[in-house]
């Protein structure tokens, strides 16, 4: 064992860190992490835009692999600072550097305190600084991870402000990465609906993609994004207001779907864990609607009132405050949540006094929105009877009671450990059974193919034997009542063939439980099982193959004879190769579903799932590459 005393503790020093442990910073090393270093310049620049400086963002993918954004802000300062070095080498090469600490330097802010330009300088291979200040150009280069290439040097004139970053990620440590000119494209179009006066514009040289983002009614258009595939019921109601220095702005709009989308943003940042301003919005208009329904006689003195989730059904919105600097507070270090105490009184009400005169002034819209909540409130009052009337044991039909024998239970008293696996197919189910950990896994077989969730109302759910079952199976409710907490399962796990069916039951299935239980994704507990395409044996004994190209890759490497099987199902590999290569913990392969981009998330599942076929159509002629080529043939 080596020798632990004192001078074994490290301290690393600088950008040192943040190399050697990257994922304390940007949270991964993967596309996501890659791409989080564009978020960290881009928020500098909307600082800059938030505060009143500036109106364009402009990026571009180069073709070696770096990428460059510029804004047309203030500029980095560029005079000499206290600790002897140029304002602009503090700035992106030392932690916790940055103007944000400074009172009265920016108002609002969603960066991260002097963080992020440091840390993807780290990151970095090289970065070059060009900044647009004082009337002339200054330039300062960085190599391998923050060090000083080229000092700062003035380079020209210029009546120009602002700054150019382009640095090149250091693919060391982002393996097997590259940009995604769409997934910064749908992050800068969402930044342009939050600021009216923001403009954006994104090019890749490789492949000559240029697009342009400005939207003249802001987050009214970000609605109407939302929603354009839909059938709306009204048009977008829209109120901004500030009180106490928090402004508080506004959209929203019903359509005929029974699910609600609400996105909530603090200074331009995702809050995607809501906070005390979403509580503020859904107390707000729980409270209009129903003043609104008693004061005209919709809410007779026996009816009790509208719960939140009956006036939110169908509803998309989006709630966009700002902040000012020492009243913003954030939970956790994701700032996923806001914390700000009075963004809720706030909120609640200027959604209140201004949904209350909208309803007030446009009858037929608030008849139209209480009619749809009117349907909601019977149709959950009916359906929690029926889910009553099982759970007393007083409303199982014959068919109900010889799907719960198919159920296989975990034996295990621990939910969090337990296991659900909805496996495709009753011989697959058969062969998961008789080799699972009976203690931590439980087996639903499906048959066929699930109802498409996308259209569907709770009383679809209720008339389909198939999804019930695993209503019941998982025990945690439906739709609004759903509680993740209640789960039977830790993970729920899909197993499906991996082939052209099984995709197709994997996506009914996750539009099930995006639209009917989208906590079980929000909180991680929603798996893909990726059972192995091939077998090889040799003389050594047999080995599983996950993907085509693993499978050259090893071939390359085998010497002898060897045999190559292609599963086509489930149901081809022997019980106890299922477990092996499938379930068991130890050998096995999940893919967790996730959700980060809540807006996109709703757009993509209505396009790919709705009724309409044209914008399908297109979207997979942009986004999929078929080929007719069978590496298996080979």
């Amino acid at each position: 064992m080596a020798k632990y005393d004192a001078d074994s503790i490290k301290i690393l020093e600088g950008l040192e860190a943040v190399r050697k442990r990257p994922g304390m910073y940007i949270g991964s090393t993967d596309k996501r992490g890659l791409h989080h270093l564009v978020w960290e310049i881009v928020d500098n620049c909307i600082d800059e835009i938030i505060n009143g400086f500036g109106d364009t963002i402009k990026i571009r993918l180069n073709g070696d692999g770096s990428i460059t954004v510029a804004d047309n802000g203030r500029g980095v300062p560029i005079g000499q600072h206290s600790s002897g070095k140029s304002t602009p080498e503090v700035v992106y090469t030392v932690l916790h550097a940055g103007g944000k600490f400074e009172e009265g330097n920016y108002k609002v802010s969603g960066g991260l305190h002097g963080v992020g330009a440091s840390v993807v300088n780290a990151l970095s291979s090289w970065m070059d600084v060009t900044i647009f200040r004082d009337g002339q150009i200054s330039n300062i280069r960085f190599k391998d991870g923050g060090k000083v290439a080229s000092p700062l040097k003035k380079i020209g004139d210029s009546k120009k402000t602002g700054t150019c970053v382009t640095f090149m990620p250091d693919y060391d440590i982002f393996k097997n990465c590259q940009f995604s000119f769409s997934t910064i494209a749908e992050r800068m179009q969402e930044s342009a609906f939050l600021l009216k006066n923001l403009t954006v514009e994104l090019e890749s040289v490789a492949d000559e993609k240029k697009v342009k983002y400005h939207y003249d009614n802001g987050i009214i258009s970000f609605v109407e994004y939302i929603n354009e595939e839909k059938k709306e019921l009204h048009k977008v109601i829209h109120f901004d207001s500030n009180k106490n220095g928090i402004e508080v702005e506004i959209a929203m709009q019903y359509t005929d779907s029974y699910n609600e989308n609400i996105l909530s943003f603090v200074n331009n940042v995702k809050t995607i864990d809501g906070g005390s301003h979403e509580v503020g919005f859904k107390t707000g208009i729980t409270k209009a609607f129903n003043d609104y329904a008693r004061n005209n006689g919709i809410l007779k003195s026996k009816d009790s009132n509208f719960d939140g989730s009956e006036v939110r059904e169908g509803l998309t919105a989006v709630i966009n405050l700002k902040i000012p600097e020492k009243l913003l507070q954030f939970e956790g270090q994701t700032k996923g949540k806001l914390g700000t105490p009075e963004a809720r009184s706030i909120t609640e009400s200027i959604t209140y006094e201004n949904l209350k005169f909208f309803l007030e002034e446009n009858k037929e819209a608030a008849l139209t929105i209480l009619d749809k909540a009117i349907q909601s409130k019977a149709a959950r009052e009916a359906a929690r009877k029926a889910r009553e009337m099982v759970r007393k044991g007083g409303a199982k039909s014959n068919k109900e009671r010889v799907l719960s024998e198919k159920l296989a239970r975990a034996t295990g008293k621990d939910p969090s450990k337990n296991e659900l696996f909805l496996v495709e197919g009753d011989s697959a189910g058969g062969s998961a059974k008789l080799y699972r950990n009976r203690e931590t896994q439980a087996i639903l077989p499906l048959r066929g193919k699930v109802l498409n969730c996308e259209k569907a109302s709770q009383h679809d759910i209720d008339s389909n034997a198939e999804l019930k079952q695993i209503e019941y199976a998982i025990g945690a409710g439906l739709g609004v009542d759903f509680d993740y907490k209640e789960s039977n399962y830790g993970k729920v796990i899909i197993m499906t063939d991996a082939d052209v069916d099984g995709s197709h039951i994997q996506i009914l299935l996750t539009t099930f439980f995006y639209r009917f239980m989208r906590p079980l994704i929000e909180q991680g507990m929603l798996y893909l099982a990726t059972p192995p395409l091939y077998s090889i044996e040799t003389s050594k004994g047999k080995e599983y193959i996950a993907t085509d190209e693993d499978l050259e890759e090893r071939k390359r490497t085998l010497k002898g004879s060897y045999k190559v099987q292609r599963f086509k199902g489930l149901g081809e590999m022997d019980a106890d190769e299922l477990y092996q290569t499938t379930m068991d913990p130890e050998n096995r392969r999940l893919m967790r579903v996730t959700l980060t981009d809540a807006a996109l998330a709703e757009k993509r599942v209505h396009v790919l799932m709705g009724d309409k076929v044209e914008p399908r159509k297109e979207w997979i002629n942009e986004n999929v590459d078929f080929t007719l080529e069978d590496n298996f043939r080979k």
